[in-house]
């Protein structure tokens, strides 16, 4: 199988890349081969591929600067994505395509299902639901995979920021009243990939959701970060409402990951595990530098 991935240096196509083999070639495509705020582009590097299965997993992923750049945001998170379904939906190809748990408004306590009302709260969440419409409207054969709080080795995310602050800061103020699922980047390629594969095989895809087990605030995650990383960092619990970003966010991003497990027999990840192996990944990279 022959995969065409929109995004190279984010974090979930970095994940992409690593996983190809023998039986899973990937094409990889960055900002200089397929430009997302040129849509036509990116539908005509569909049009000319030889690729089984199309995966999106590129995104304008800035949600306090999506505030003053709704344009751009709505250009690659929106416009985008329409056009590379329409192009798969032509070729008879599976388009796999990346979402967000910011499309839901965060209220209440319980974990979002698929089916659930939308209602974003940012410019971000609204862009990210936009491009989700237009896939469902092109007409082909898609699976939009819904996932949350994103971590790996690479790129910017919440695990580098926390060991960034935690050299020179002997405690933290980190939000408790957000609740959601940490997501590792591997996890959420090697289910693209799963998926990618059955729906290559035949299987019919729809809207999915995916993040990690078991639930828990910023301010919980920063602790299992610390504890992981042996940091002696006191996390101060601070509210939403002490921090103000440009962006709203949610404070409820649980996600029922349920009709993943029942049309594709995929599992959610223990983000802990997932942790420990970024966490080492990063060990060595510090050494390998040192």
């Amino acid at each position: 199988m022959k995969a065409l991935v929109f995004g190279k240096t984010g974090q979930v196509a970095t994940e992409l890349v690593r996983l190809a083999s023998q039986d899973v070639q990937i094409e990889a495509l960055g900002r200089d081969q397929a430009d997302l705020t040129n849509p036509d582009a990116c539908a005509k590097r569909i049009a000319d591929s030889d690729a089984d299965v199309v995966i999106n997993a590129a995104a304008y992923t800035a949600v306090d600067q999506a505030e003053s750049q709704p344009e751009l945001a709505m250009a690659v998170n929106g416009v985008a994505p329409t056009a590379m379904a329409l192009a798969a939906a032509e070729k008879g190809l599976p388009f796999l395509h990346v979402s967000t748990d910011y499309v839901f408004d965060g209220a209440g306590d319980l974990a979002f299902a698929p089916s659930d009302e939308t209602g974003p709260l940012g410019v971000y969440g609204r862009t990210k639901l936009e491009g989700e419409n237009g896939v469902r409207a092109a007409g082909g054969r898609y699976a939009i995979l819904r996932t949350s709080w994103v971590f790996s080795a690479h790129g910017g995310n919440f695990v580098k920021t926390m060991l960034r602050l935690s050299d020179t800061h002997p405690e933290l103020g980190i939000v408790s009243d957000q609740i959601g699922g940490p997501t590792p980047a591997r996890d959420i390629a090697a289910t693209l990939l799963e998926m990618a594969r059955q729906m290559h095989a035949g299987a019919q895809g729809g809207t999915y959701h995916y993040s990690g087990t078991p639930d828990t605030s910023w301010a919980g995650f920063a602790n299992e970060i610390f504890a992981q990383a042996q940091r002696d960092v006191r996390v101060k619990e601070i509210a939403t409402v002490d921090y103000p970003t440009p962006a709203q966010r949610p404070l409820n991003s649980r996600l029922n990951c349920a009709a993943l497990e029942t049309d594709f027999g995929i599992r959610q990840p223990d983000w802990t595990v997932g942790l420990a192996r970024v966490l080492e990944a990063l060990n060595e990279a510090k050494h390998d530098h040192a």
